[in-house]
């Protein structure tokens, strides 16, 4: 038993997505935190913040690091974050004396907030290839039963009818404005975190500005100033996920309700009855109704998450720890199912 249903054993083969959740594990986290260690070492030796000789040094004992995750998690209680006790590691594992120039400049959230962009960008990548896939299918979807007729229902009763297409539009047209508006959004949300103790890179003097531009040079990220408070591009990144997961659910709950009388459209396949054989329940379109309404309720937590008082928060940002992974799990899960659910239509209209 699990606390998530996302990863849980038994649910997670309806609700959960591999892929998706890789993304958050705490391999894929530590990998991304030393990969900004080492390219801010990289960035600060070649800007002459630090010598060459500690670049090397720094590059050399993170080829081989292995963190201890048991002191890891004791630092977690302690510090309320995991960087601390990880720097010290990969001190000690540099050695003297170029151990100094480890983590110079940088404070913890840069290293969280960098590492969280870097997953971000693989878990999107992933997210944006089942969305495609879904404006595929829905538009083979359309070439098969396009011209079909169906009865519009409008307040759940009959109205007039009309082609089998306008109903399918309705649920491929917001996905793809679903694809422009990640596009349109990407830009604001994959930039670098980099702004030290309290924002201003005070241990970098006039070289703070060139530090960070090539630290985002070295990780692919958009250079941009600190952004430790200013929470709204994740925000808008999870209002996104909701949209997408919004779009689906009325998808679903279409297939569902069309399914009641079995006349409008045929599936393949369903879900089983324990105490009646005969039923294939619409699991999957009901799955995604479920999840556009989770995100749903998750969206005013990210919001929620917008208050960081002053500098920095710690109480703000560890709210947005237990939300964001799971709205962009149950989205890519949501794909999935919808791919899998528009393959199953048979036939829709008459």
């Amino acid at each position: 038993m699990t606390v998530s249903p996302f990863d849980h054993p038994l649910l997670s083969g309806l609700l959960g997505d591999e892929e998706a959740a890789r993304h958050f594990s705490v391999e894929a986290e530590i990998a991304a935190m030393l990969g900004f260690e080492e390219a801010l070492a990289a960035a600060e030796a070649g800007c002459g913040v630090i010598p060459r000789d500690a670049e090397a040094a720094i590059v050399k004992a993170l080829a081989s690091f292995r963190p201890d995750t048991g002191k890891l998690r004791t630092g977690v209680t302690k510090d309320g974050v995991v960087v601390p006790e990880l720097v010290r590691q990969i001190k000690v594992a540099v050695g003297v004396p170029h151990d100094a120039y480890v983590h110079f400049g940088a404070t913890s959230q840069d290293v969280i907030d960098t590492s969280l962009m870097l997953r971000l960008r693989q878990a999107i990548d992933h997210i944006s290839l089942l969305l495609g896939e879904n404006i595929v299918r829905l538009t083979g979807v359309e070439l098969e039963f396009g011209n079909r007729e169906l009865m519009a229902m409008t307040r759940m009763q009959p109205a007039i009818p009309v082609t089998a297409q306008d109903r399918i539009v309705s649920w491929q047209a917001p996905l793809e404005r679903h694809q422009e508006r990640l596009k349109e959004l990407s830009g604001r949300l994959m930039v670098v975190q980099f702004g030290g103790a309290a924002g201003t890179l005070e241990k970098l003097g006039d070289k703070a500005a060139a530090v960070r531009a090539a630290l985002a040079a070295q990780l692919g990220l958009t250079d941009a100033s600190q952004w430790h408070s200013q929470r709204d591009a994740l925000a808008e990144f999870a209002g996104w996920l909701s949209l997408v997961t919004g779009s689906l659910g009325k998808f679903g709950q279409d297939v569902a309700l069309m399914a009641q009388t079995g006349s409008d459209i045929r599936l393949s396949s369903g879900g089983g009855s324990s105490a009646m054989p005969h039923k294939q329940n619409p699991v999957k379109a009901e799955a995604l109704v479920t999840l556009a309404r989770f995100n749903a309720v998750q969206l005013s937590g990210m919001h929620q998450a917008l208050v960081h008082e002053q500098e920095r928060s710690g109480a703000a940002w560890t709210l947005e720890w237990l939300i964001l992974p799971q709205m962009v799990v149950a989205t890519a899960t949501a794909l999935r199912l919808a791919a899998e659910l528009a393959a199953q239509i048979e036939s829709l209209g008459h």
